[in-house]
């Protein structure tokens, strides 16, 4: 009979390690398709951001510095990896647009284009995707590494290597704003 208690306890053992690991992977497995979903969004921008530049460059085409810079850091950010490279990236290239677009503002022709109106406001919806991807992320971010950190599944966590992941974030206030798409024609 004690024989019998101790086989079941081990087996109660076991499956709740199973289930503990079960959900640990499914958590995982979600912040990596959340971090996909923020990723799709991105690669969506870094495509529109050379037809921008080539629009903008049509009525400004001495503006040759900020064109370099939009380019390089779009080249930068594209090729980031991880989650805190890509968010320095970002943070970067968020900067660059700021700039294009300002020197979009002193070009009236340019700002009734409607090319460039198109290109504007599908980078303002872009944005807002990528803002909804990112908040995603971070949610599930934020339940993965609950889990990692939590009693009891702590344990199960580092008997595993699962490890606490990053969020994808913005740095500093002024960062934390997205570039300015819109313009009045005022």
């Amino acid at each position: 009979m004690p024989w019998l208690i101790v086989l079941g306890v081990i087996a109660l053992i076991a499956v709740w390690l199973v289930g503990i690991y079960n959900q640990l992977v499914r958590k995982r497995t979600m912040k990596d398709e959340a971090w996909s979903g923020v990723d799709v969004q991105l690669k969506r921008r870094y495509d529109l951001i050379p037809n921008l530049v080539q629009t903008v460059q049509g009525y400004a085409s001495h503006e040759e510095q900020v064109f370099k810079e939009v380019t390089d850091m779009r080249t930068r950010a594209m090729g980031a990896t991880g989650v805190a490279d890509k968010a320095a990236a970002e943070n970067q290239l968020n900067g660059t647009l700021k700039t294009l677009f300002a020197v979009a503002e002193a070009y009236p022709d340019l700002k009734a284009n409607a090319n460039f109106l198109d290109l504007q406001a599908k980078l303002a919806d872009l944005e807002d995707q990528i803002q909804m991807a990112r908040r995603y992320y971070n949610g599930t971010v934020r339940d993965y590494n609950i889990m990692c950190e939590t009693f009891p599944s702590v344990f199960v966590a580092n008997m595993f290597g699962f490890k606490k992941a990053e969020f994808f974030e913005l740095n500093g206030a002024e960062e934390r704003e997205s570039p300015k798409v819109s313009f009045d024609n005022k």
